[in-house]
């Protein structure tokens, strides 16, 4: 076997990220995978999706808009990659994993941390691989941050600032109703901040948040804003972070701050700091994350430069779709993990548990389903 036979489950737009992914391995002689079905409930997307997979394989995948048809038709079939609505991800997931296919997973891992345990239990029952799609940090630019860290470039760590405050008045579909997304962008983009977290710091031991929804309304015509939609997830979060470390920070997310933008992220240590998008100060002297990520670079063996941006590839989706292939094929193993993916979703929906109690949460509580008082109204509970 030297191809992973692949389907893509849910063909609406982040499943479009993934299919460029796909192209630039394949156009890159990456072609350790072959697309042989997609599925959506929407066939002329599944349709679309086929078109444009066809071309750069050379065929159109089958395509299907009912999952369990799918499995059942497709013998073939070793691995899906699931691209879904958020609340649908562990029943998908599940029936997958009972099918005996790998699986790729887009963040967050379920809409509830007791059904992200579901899932991980499926694939251990199973025997089946199962990675979370958290792309950030395969960046250049994260890996040489965190290289830099690593090195105590800024010495012990004290601190972390990551405040994202703008203003979105348009209406984002699914994606702005609690009870499809399990949260605003506190938990959808949210999760991929905490796995920054983790990754550059270590674990978040406990925090207090505050969530609002200061416009209930969105609106579809974005430019004229009208066709207003009523929506159900929060548009504010403050949260103050305790990591086991020590280190204590500082996350705000907002899309309801009109006027201007700030956009602040920032880790401090005791010998200077890492401002995203701008550079290392240490002292009075500036490096640019342009020059740190060539000094990282520059820094990595051969072998090591192929491991995370193979054949030079630095688009973080086509990294992380190689990784899941290879590691189907046992060529390597998965740095995302299930377990990955639950730790970092544990961080968001302790904002929201945090904020409905009023009370500091520990994350550990949240990982073993201790507190669920948000999530269980996701669930119906």
């Amino acid at each position: 076997m030297n191809s992973v036979k692949t389907a893509i489950i849910g063909c609406g737009s982040i499943a479009n990220a993934h299919v460029r992914g796909l192209k630039l391995l394949w156009e890159n002689g990456v072609r350790t995978f072959e697309i042989i079905a997609v599925c959506d409930i929407d066939e002329t997307r599944a349709e679309r999706m086929s078109e444009g997979i066809s071309s750069f394989q050379g065929y159109k995948p089958a395509i299907y808009t009912d999952v369990e048809e799918m499995l059942s038709l497709e013998a073939q079939l070793q691995a899906v990659d699931i691209c879904t609505v958020h609340k649908e991800h562990h029943d998908i997931a599940i029936k997958c994993l009972e099918a005996k296919k790998h699986i790729t997973i887009e963040k967050p891992l379920a809409i509830t941390i007791r059904t992200a345990h579901k899932i991980l239990d499926s694939a251990e029952k199973n025997g089946c691989i199962l990675q979370v799609a958290e792309n950030y940090r395969r960046a250049p630019s994260e890996r040489a941050i965190n290289w830099a860290i690593k090195e105590g470039m800024i010495g012990k760590l004290r601190m972390l600032y990551w405040e994202d405050i703008f203003e979105r008045l348009w209406y984002w579909g699914w994606r702005d109703h609690k009870e499809l997304a399990g949260g605003g962008w506190t938990l959808d983009g949210g999760v991929h901040f905490a796995d920054l977290f983790r990754y550059h710091i270590g674990e978040v031991e406990e925090l207090y948040a505050i969530s609002k929804t200061y416009n209930p309304i969105r609106f579809r015509d974005k430019e004229r804003l009208t066709d207003p939609v009523e929506i159900t997830v929060e548009d504010t979060t403050m949260a103050l972070l305790r990591f086991e470390n020590g280190v204590i920070g500082n996350w705000v997310l907002t899309n309801s701050a009109p006027g201007k933008k700030i956009n602040l992220r920032a880790i401090y240590g005791d010998k200077g700091c890492i401002v995203w998008n701008d550079g290392v100060y240490i002292g009075d002297e500036r490096k640019s994350i342009e020059d740190l990520e060539k000094e990282f670079i520059n820094n990595l063996s051969v072998e090591e430069k192929e491991k995370l941006f193979p054949s030079g590839i630095t688009d973080t989706i086509a990294i992380e779709l190689k990784e899941f292939f290879d590691a189907v094929l046992g060529l390597g193993e998965i740095e995302t993990t299930g377990l990955v993916g639950l730790k970092d979703e544990a961080i968001c929906m302790a904002v929201y548990e945090s904020s409905l109690l009023n009370l500091p949460v520990k994350i550990r509580d949240i990982e073993e389903c201790r507190i669920e008082n948000y999530q269980n109204q996701l669930m119906g509970g």
